[in-house]
């Protein structure tokens, strides 16, 4: 009778730490997904800064550029005429 009791134990026993290792595999995979997807919004917000700096560079080219070259007033020419 003993043992029986014990083999059930022994039995309870591989099932809990089959169930624990189970649950700590679940665990060490969730934190690798985690961590990936944070090393990946790290990459693009980086990407987006660069682009922000980039654009806020071209506009002030531009603005520097406007002020040296400054449009043609549309209002200050006739219509051209042709033929």
């Amino acid at each position: 009778m003993r043992m029986y009791v014990i083999l059930v134990v022994a039995v309870l026993l591989v099932a809990g730490l089959l169930v624990l290792a189970s649950r700590a595999t679940e665990v060490v995979r969730r934190a690798r997904k985690r961590r990936a997807a944070a090393e990946r919004l790290v990459a693009a917000a980086a990407r987006a800064e660069q682009k922000s700096h980039a654009r806020e560079a071209a506009a002030a080219a531009s603005g520097a550029l406007t002020t040296v070259l400054p449009a043609i007033r549309v209002e200050d020419h006739e219509p051209r005429r042709v033929a």
